[in-house]
C-alpha cells in the first residue's frame, strides 16, 4: 500500500509523531499506486460503460426517449482512438451520466402537466354542468323539485336535528378540513417505519385541488342561494358548488382510500364505511340548514370525487404517474444490453433491507440490471435477526460473483463482514441515512445510478477494520466505531427520527449526548506503552468524512493500510470551538497534501489523532459503543487491527 508502520508516541505525552508517519508524497504515491489517486482513462474508453447504452425502442424510431437507453442527446462518436467521446455537431464532450434512461426518469413534470390538464377538464365539466342547470335546464325536473326539498326539510327541523346539523356541518369547515390534512399527512409521515410520502401528497393535492376548482366553479356560475330561512351566515360565493361537501369529499374519502389500500386490520372496511359516510352526511346538513340546492350538494360529491381520482392516479404507488417507467422500460433495458458490447456476466446477487429500500426502488433497480445484462437476479431481502451476513454467506456458497447491497451503513458492515478477505466485488447502492462508505468514496447516492456506476467499474481494494470487545464477537467495520459521545448519540437516535429527518436526527441527539460525563481510558497502539486519556469520545476510523462534509478523521483513508485514532476532550463551549477550528484546519491541511496533527489532550488540548495497526483502548467503567453507527451495547474494552485490502468494491474510474 505504499506505507510503513507510524512511530509509536515513546514520550508519554500523547503527542502523535506524524513525522512517523508515511509522508502524505508516500501515501498518495501508494494509493497511486492502488489505483486510488491514479489519473483515470481516456474519457472515450468509457463512453459507452459509464453512460450507459444506446438500445433503440421496438418501432425504430428512437422517439419517446427509447432510442438512447442510457443518456439523452445522439450517440457519442469516437476517433477510433480512444479519445475522448464527441455528442453530434457540435462537438462537445458527452458527460458521463450513470444509470440515467428513459426507464428511470421520475415522470414529475409529466404527472404535474397532466393533474392540470384533467384538472381544467374537470372545472369546465362541473361549471357546465352548473351553467346548464342554472340556464337551459332550471325549468325541467328535478331542477323543479328542489325548492320544494329543501322545504320540506325546514318544515322538519327540531333541536335535536339542529344540533346533529351543526355537528355534521363542522366536519366541512375550511378549518376543519385543514386541520385534520394537517395531522393526517404529518401522522402518514412520522407514524411508519418508512414515510408514506406519496399517501400524504395524495391526501393534501387532492384536499388541495378540488378547493382551487370551487373557486373557479363559484367564480363561473352564478347560483343564488336557497329561499328558506338559512341557519348560518351566507358566505359571498355562489351556492353551485357546495364548498363543504367538496372538501369533506376530498378529505375523508381520501382517508377512506388509504384505509382499504394501506391498512390490513380486519375494522379497516367498517372504518372505511364510516368514513365514505361522513361527506353524505356534510351534504345532508348543508341541505337542512338551508345553504344549498340538492344539485349543490351532488356538485360538491363530485368535485371532491374527481380530485381524489386525478390525484391519486399521479401519485399513488401502484398507479402513479409519477415514476412509473414506460410499459416497455424492460424491453428497452434488455436491448440495450443486446446491443451493447457487454463483458462476461458474473453470477449476481442483491442485498437489500427492504426497511430502507422500498418496491418502487427495488423495481428501477432491476431496470438498471436488465440495461446492463442481468436478468432475474435474486434480490435477497435482510431480516432484524439477520442483517446481511447470513444472506451473503448463503450467496457465496451458491456460487455469486458479485454482490449488490442495497442499505445503510449497518447493512453494508454485515455484507462486508461476511466478504472480508474472498476477493469477491461489492457493489455498494446507499440506501440508509448515514451511508458513510459511499459518501466518502463521492459515489451517487441515489440507488438507481449508484448501481449503474458500480456494474460498469472496476475493482479497487479497500482496507476493513477488525474490532471486538467484552459483549460482542470480532467483526469487521468499513467506516468508523467509536465509545463516548457519539454512540450515545447513536443509542438515543430513534429509527422514526432518522426516517423523517435523515442524518440531522443525529445532531438532535447528540446535544442530549453532552451531558454525559467524560470518560477516563488506557490507549496501546501497535504494542507501544499505554497512555492515559480523557475524553468524550474516541473514534477508530477508516474513512474520514461524514454527512455534510464533515471531517472529524480528516487523514483516514480506506486504502492506506491503516486506521485512525481520534481522542476528543473539549472541555466546555469554548472547548468545541476549538476542537472545531482544529479539524478545520487538518482538513484543508489533508486535502493540500500536508501532514495532518492534532493537539495533546493531555496538555489541555481538544484533540489529537494517531494512526495505527493495532490499538488497544481499555476505559475506566462501561461506555457506550458503535460500530459502522450500530449500537453495541456499554463495555470496557475495545480491541481494532487492519486488514488491509481486506474488501473489493466496484467503483467508477474516476473515483480511481
Amino acid at each position: 500500500m505504499g506505507t510503513s508502520v507510524p512511530a509509536r508516541d515513546t514520550s508519554g505525552t500523547g503527542e502523535a509523531d506524524r513525522s512517523g508517519r508515511p509522508a502524505e508524497a508516500d501515501r498518495n504515491a501508494g494509493a497511486a499506486g492502488a489505483g486510488g489517486n491514479g489519473p483515470s482513462r481516456g474519457a472515450g474508453s468509457r463512453t459507452a460503460t459509464a453512460t450507459g447504452t444506446s438500445g433503440r425502442s421496438p418501432d425504430g424510431t428512437g422517439n419517446d426517449g427509447a432510442a438512447e437507453a442510457g443518456r439523452n442527446g445522439p450517440p457519442a462518436e469516437t476517433d477510433g482512438s480512444g479519445g475522448a467521446g464527441r455528442s453530434g455537431r457540435r462537438g462537445a464532450p458527452v458527460p458521463p451520466r450513470p444509470g440515467h434512461s428513459p426507464a428511470l426518469s421520475t415522470g414529475v413534470p409529466r404527472a404535474a402537466a397532466r393533474i392540470g390538464a384533467f384538472a381544467v377538464c374537470q372545472a369546465a365539466v362541473i361549471a357546465g354542468f352548473g351553467l346548464l342547470i342554472t340556464g337551459p335546464a332550471r325549468e325541467f325536473w328535478p331542477m323543479t323539485a328542489e325548492d320544494a326539498a329543501v322545504e320540506a326539510l325546514e318544515d322538519a327541523r327540531t333541536t335535536t336535528l339542529d344540533t346533529a346539523s351543526t355537528i355534521a356541518s363542522a366536519l366541512g369547515d375550511t378549518a376543519t378540513v385543514v386541520g385534520l390534512t394537517l395531522l393526517a399527512c404529518l401522522a402518514l409521515v412520522l407514524v411508519p417505519r418508512l414515510p408514506r410520502w406519496r399517501e400524504a401528497v395524495f391526501l393534501a393535492v387532492g384536499v388541495s385541488l378540488q378547493s382551487m376548482i370551487f373557486v373557479l366553479i363559484t367564480a363561473s356560475v352564478d347560483r343564488t342561494r336557497p329561499d328558506v330561512e338559512r341557519m348560518d351566515d351566507s358566505p359571498p360565493t355562489s351556492s353551485y358548488t357546495s364548498g363543504h361537501t367538496g372538501a369533506a369529499t376530498a378529505l375523508y374519502a381520501g382517508l377512506a382510500v388509504l384505509v382499504l389500500s394501506r391498512v390490513r386490520a380486519p375494522w379497516r372496511k367498517p372504518l372505511a364505511a364510516l368514513l365514505l359516510l361522513l361527506p353524505l352526511l356534510v351534504g345532508l346538513a348543508r341541505l337542512y340548514r338551508g345553504m344549498h340546492h340538492p344539485t349543490d350538494v351532488a356538485g360538491g360529491l363530485a368535485n371532491g370525487a374527481l380530485s381524489l381520482l386525478v390525484v391519486g392516479r399521479a401519485v399513488l404507488p401502484g398507479h402513479s404517474w409519477v415514476g412509473r417507467p414506460p410499459a416497455d422500460a424492460m424491453d428497452i433495458a434488455v436491448a440495450a444490453a443486446e446491443e451493447r458490447p457487454a463483458p462476461a456476466q458474473k453470477q449476481l446477487t442483491v442485498i437489500v433491507n427492504p426497511t430502507v429500500t422500498d418496491e418502487a426502488t427495488q423495481e428501477q433497480l432491476r431496470l438498471v440490471l436488465a440495461q446492463h445484462g442481468y436478468r432475474d437476479t435474486p434480490f435477497v431481502a435482510t431480516t432484524a435477526e439477520d442483517t446481511g451476513g447470513g444472506q451473503t454467506a448463503e450467496a457465496l456458497r451458491a456460487g455469486t460473483e458479485l454482490i449488490v447491497v442495497c442499505g445503510g451503513d449497518g447493512t453494508v458492515r454485515a455484507v462486508a463482514d461476511a466478504l472480508a478477505g474472498t476477493g469477491v466485488p461489492l457493489v455498494l447502492v446507499p440506501s440508509g441515512t448515514g451511508n458513510l462508505l459511499a459518501r466518502h468514496l463521492h459515489l451517487p447516492l441515489r440507488p438507481a445510478e449508484a448501481l449503474a456506476a458500480g456494474l460498469t467499474g472496476e475493482p479497487r481494494a479497500l482496507d476493513l477494520g477488525r474490532i471486538e470487545g467484552d459483549g460482542f464477537p470480532a467483526v469487521h467495520f468499513t467506516a468508523m466505531a467509536g465509545a463516548g459521545l457519539d454512540a450515545t448519540m447513536l443509542e438515543e437516535t430513534s429509527d422514526r427520527a432518522k426516517s423523517v429527518l435523515g442524518w440531522p436526527a443525529y445532531v438532535l441527539a447528540g446535544a442530549k449526548g453532552l451531558r454525559t460525563p467524560r470518560m477516563r481510558l488506557t490507549v496501546r497502539l501497535d504494542g507501544g506503552p499505554e497512555l492515559r486519556r480523557t475524553a468524550r469520545m474516541v473514534l477508530l476510523a477508516n474513512i474520514g468524512t461524514v454527512q455534510a462534509g464533515a471531517a472529524p478523521v480528516p487523514a483516514a483513508k480506506p486504502d492506506d493500510g491503516l486506521l485512525d485514532l481520534a481522542v476528543f476532550d473539549p472541555r466546555g463551549a469554548g472547548g468545541w470551538l476549538r476542537a472545531a477550528g482544529v479539524l478545520l484546519r487538518a482538513k484543508r491541511r489533508g486535502a493540500g497534501g500536508a501532514d495532518v496533527t492534532g493537539t495533546r489532550a493531555g496538555d489541555g488540548g481538544p484533540v489529537e489523532f494517531h494512526t495505527f495497526r493495532r490499538a488497544e483502548l481499555a476505559f475506566a467503567r462501561p461506555q457506550s459503543r458503535e460500530i459502522d453507527g450500530d449500537p453495541v451495547g456499554p463495555g470496557l474494552r475495545l480491541t481494532a487491527e487492519v486488514r488491509p485490502g481486506a474488501l473489493t468494491v466496484m467503483l467508477p474510474a474516476r473515483e480511481r
